[in-house]
């Protein structure tokens, strides 16, 4: 198989190929200097010029010409922005629903759809008997098409027992009390009521939370500290001698009728 090599006529095509570059680039000022050419193949040669672009640092503007067989001609084949050997690069793209993480979905938000997640499997399959149904629709509830698998419950426990709501926090570690004992904890159900409940208690910052049961915090129901008086003094009583209240007619006998003495000696007697 021949090699390629150089060729004098697309060799010396710099300034066609710069035209292109700057052409391409919009602005003759990102069009840095000429970094040489790269043979590519027979009569098939690239120039590559320094990217000046703000943003694009180490980035190559290349333009691949070409020529037929004994001519004299470059002809452009291609011009593109290439990153080099030390170009700045965006971080590989990923999938949105690989990018996603706990708390990034919001109010309207909807999750792809996943046939295979391993946290969950296929959970009650209509036998076709009306009685064996109705009982694991309304006794069992098992009408859900999937549930927990094993994975996906060890990964959940694993998760909220390691988190702040688990017994290394810093407000467990500060309780007196274990959740265990709190008559504000609400057990849950199957394996993972074993070592999970929810918080019922309004005061508490876990109220409405899974707490492990031997999680803690200051809002115990039995923490046993009496209530201390408060230690800020009375204020003196204010009396308000410019008031006047009216009391109301209770409806008894009416008062009587007060005599003036007269100023004036009777002639009468």
């Amino acid at each position: 198989m021949a090699t390629a090599t150089k060729d004098a006529v697309l060799g010396s095509a710099v300034d066609l190929a710069r035209e292109v570059a700057v052409e391409l680039a919009g602005n003759a000022s990102d069009v840095g200097e000429h970094l040489g050419v790269v043979v590519e193949g027979e009569r098939l040669v690239s120039h590559r010029f320094a990217s000046a672009a703000r943003g694009y640092r180490g980035w190559e503007w290349t333009v691949t010409v070409s020529r037929v067989p004994r001519g004299r001609i470059a002809t452009v084949c291609e011009a593109e922005l290439l990153p080099g050997s030390d170009a700045i690069l965006g971080t590989e793209w990923v999938p949105w629903s690989e990018r996603l993480r706990p708390g990034d979905v919001g109010p309207g938000d909807v999750l792809p759809f996943r046939a295979d997640d391993p946290r969950l499997e296929p959970g009650w399959t209509p036998s076709g008997d009306p009685e064996l149904d109705e009982v694991a629709i309304d006794e069992l509830a098992l009408a859900r098409v999937r549930v927990l698998s094993p994975q996906g419950r060890d990964e959940a426990a694993d998760r909220w027992y390691r988190g702040s709501r688990g017994p290394t926090s810093a407000g467990a570690v500060a309780s007196a009390g274990a959740c265990t004992t709190c008559g504000f904890l609400v057990p849950l159900q199957g394996a993972l009521g074993t070592v999970f409940g929810v918080c019922a208690n309004e005061w508490s910052p876990d109220d409405g939370k899974v707490v492990s049961l031997d999680h803690g915090c200051g809002a115990h129901s039995e923490t046993g500290n009496e209530p201390v008086p408060t230690e800020w003094p009375e204020p003196a009583p204010l009396i308000d001698e410019l008031r006047i209240d009216v009391l109301p007619d209770l409806g008894g006998p009416a008062s009587e009728p007060v005599a003036l003495e007269s100023t004036s000696e009777s002639s009468a007697e």
